[in-house]
């Protein structure tokens, strides 16, 4: 299959983000670390590669166990909500990818956010509002909307609400790099396979290239 490592990285974002929903509206938490990545790729508007909109493929970790948990043999390793959180997210980009209108908006509103991490940083309660309000006042109006589902304590509170829209909106960024690397959903079921082979050999690869 074409692109098939840039296609499996582009998944694990999509995979990543909907991963870090699930954790934050189930148990209150996120990985800073992950966290930090997916707001990076969120401002990584010109990337020189694919892996390159996250920094390198090892901050994909969680997105690639991810992916392969889901994609893979086994689905007592699957949850629910992630892999609605995924398709949404999927369905969503490409109807933003056809609104060139709102695409323009959310760029140029991103740009602002960037001068804002040069101030507060990248994980700043500040810069995870404006990127919330962004989510909010754009994809949030194209439907299906993403529900997200989970203990209400952690739900209700605004900074895990603001925490939930920003990495939605790598999610979407993640959505948006997967189809311009030729990505499909009949892709997703008839090519999983290959997926999880890709993944799994990626994470090898980063294991032993750490180990030296």
């Amino acid at each position: 299959m074409k692109n098939l490592t840039d296609k499996t990285i582009a998944l694990a974002g999509i995979f990543q983000s909907a991963s870090l929903v699930t954790q934050i509206a189930s148990k209150g938490i996120v990985d800073s670390h992950d966290l930090e990545t997916a707001v990076r790729s969120t401002l990584n508007m010109n990337p020189s590669s694919t892996a390159a909109v996250y920094n390198g493929v090892d901050n994909l970790r969680t997105g690639f166990h991810t992916l392969c948990s889901h994609l893979g043999e086994g689905a007592f390793q699957r949850d629910a909500n992630t892999a609605r959180y995924v398709i949404s997210l999927l369905h969503l980009s490409r109807k933003l990818l056809k609104n060139d209108a709102m695409l323009a908006t959310i760029s140029q509103r991103l740009e602002r956010v960037q001068e804002q991490v040069d101030m507060f940083g990248v994980t700043h309660d500040n810069t995870l509002a404006n990127l919330a309000s962004i989510y909010s006042e754009t994809i949030s109006t194209l439907s299906p909307k993403v529900i997200v589902t989970g203990e209400d304590s952690y739900l209700t509170s605004p900074g895990n609400a603001d925490k939930i829209r920003a990495i939605l909106l790598s999610g979407i960024r993640s959505g948006i790099l997967w189809l311009q690397v030729g990505g499909s959903r009949w892709q997703i079921v008839l090519k999983r396979r290959f997926f999880v082979q890709e993944a799994t050999r990626i994470l090898e690869n980063e294991m032993n290239q750490s180990l030296h």
